[in-house]
């Protein structure tokens, strides 16, 4: 094995741990091993919403006694069943037919809900897309035009989810409503930096992130508000009394910061210095790859620096990419001359990038050379965020397949005297 391919082990090592850390079966087992759910007079009503939909409600299912029904919604890509549950397939990142009709079986179900029945919501990151829901007035149509204008537009979840909270019969404790009077308890898988449970899947089981009004003002400050649908506008500018939110039991069972920090065990475990980033990796991924670079200096003894986060990309190009590979490409694009080994790992847990097969990038300094060998331009490349074309050509995407978990991104960045 070369010095390369021995950081490449390392770092997917790594990745694979973070990912193992938000194993949502085990997130769910730890938590109802503390707090075992309750027999109510009725049934218990479980429904699970995201890309680990499935397996938290496989183990959730584990611990229920009594009558129950039971409902799955997630991606496509992810096939897994799940016996005495019905799994419906929905669209992510952009909504489909599929999700509006999944979101409208949520809705039925919940709407059989008794005061005495329990419901208990299994919420992991990618639900906002799997349950478009939309309010009257919106179809689906111009939802997912709503939703291509957000990813498009630069914005952190949080101001992403405050639109879609407003357009939604589901999101932002709409799902309270529905199942009211029947008590919520909901365990939570968090996709979010800083853990706000509001814009997990556009919060569901809580409070809305703001109100249409602050939601406008936001979309007029990024310029995108001209950009929506006539009736989104429309939706966005009518004055309309804010609805009172149902309690519920929010519980998060696992997070972006507890994946990094098994990343760090490990590290140590194989012998590395570890460092840390006190802040999250998030914002445009120019500005991110500026923070990785800052810290790429020679050390003297192995030292895994290690970050959690969620970039954005504002798209000027046709070409395919995600946050991440586009990261990994510039961090590679602008990487100083060490003169020591370097590798840099930046991935989605959820095992996907944008709309593409690759999880995200791992780079080193022999990329660049590997993608001009390949007859490759990779500044044009980047001006067309065409970042999985250029990793290709290098070897250098991060594959791994659905992971059937999701709490954000995870990048490592490891240097060897």
């Amino acid at each position: 094995m070369t010095q390369t391919q021995d950081l490449r082990a390392l770092a997917r090592r790594l990745f694979d741990a973070a990912v193992t850390a938000a194993d949502p079966a085990l997130a769910v087992r730890r938590q109802l091993a503390l707090t075992p759910l309750p027999q109510p007079k009725g049934r218990t009503v479980l429904i699970a919403v995201g890309k680990a939909a499935p397996t938290m409600l496989a183990e959730a299912l584990k611990h229920v006694s009594g009558p129950f029904e039971a409902l799955a919604v997630t991606h496509h890509e992810n096939t897994q069943k799940v016996p005495g549950a019905r799994v419906l397939n929905a669209g992510h990142p952009v909504p489909d037919a599929a999700g509006e009709a999944a979101g409208q079986a949520v809705m039925d179900l919940l709407d059989t809900c008794g005061a005495e029945d329990q419901v208990i919501a299994l919420i992991s990151g990618g639900g906002s897309a799997l349950l478009p829901a939309p309010i009257k007035g919106l179809t689906l149509a111009d939802k997912a035009a709503v939703n291509q204008v957000l990813l498009s537009g630069g914005l952190d979840i949080v101001a992403m989810n405050l639109v879609r909270q407003q357009l939604s019969k589901l999101k932002g404790g709409g799902f309270l409503r529905r199942a009211a009077p029947a008590p919520v308890t909901a365990l939570i898988l968090s996709d979010v930096i800083g853990d706000d449970l509001r814009a997990i899947a556009s919060g569901p089981t809580v409070g809305p992130i703001g109100t249409a009004a602050e939601a406008r003002a936001m979309l007029e400050r990024h310029g995108l508000w001209d950009k929506l649908p006539a009736s989104a506008r429309d939706a966005l500018a009518t004055a309309r009394a804010v609805e009172p939110v149902p309690e519920a039991i929010n519980i998060m069972v696992g997070s972006n910061g507890q994946s990094v920090t098994a990343m760090a065990d490990l590290a140590r475990v194989e012998g590395w210095a570890v460092r840390q980033s006190a802040t999250p990796l998030v914002g445009d991924v120019d500005s991110a790859a500026q923070e990785v670079l800052a810290l790429m200096t020679p050390v003297e003894v192995p030292t895994a620096l290690l970050f959690g986060g969620e970039t954005t990309v504002i798209l000027r190009g046709d070409g395919r990419g995600g946050r991440n590979q586009e990261l990994a490409l510039r961090v590679a694009l602008s990487a100083p001359d060490l003169a020591q080994d370097w590798l840099f790992l930046s991935g989605g847990t959820d095992g996907r990038d944008g709309p593409t097969d690759a999880a995200g990038g791992v780079v080193d300094s022999g990329t660049i050379n590997r993608i001009s060998g390949a007859g490759q331009d990779v500044g044009k490349l980047l001006e067309n965020n065409d970042s999985y074309a250029a990793l290709a050509a290098a070897g250098d995407l991060l594959m791994t397949g659905a992971t059937g978990t999701n709490v954000a991104d995870v990048q490592v960045l490891l240097i060897r005297p």
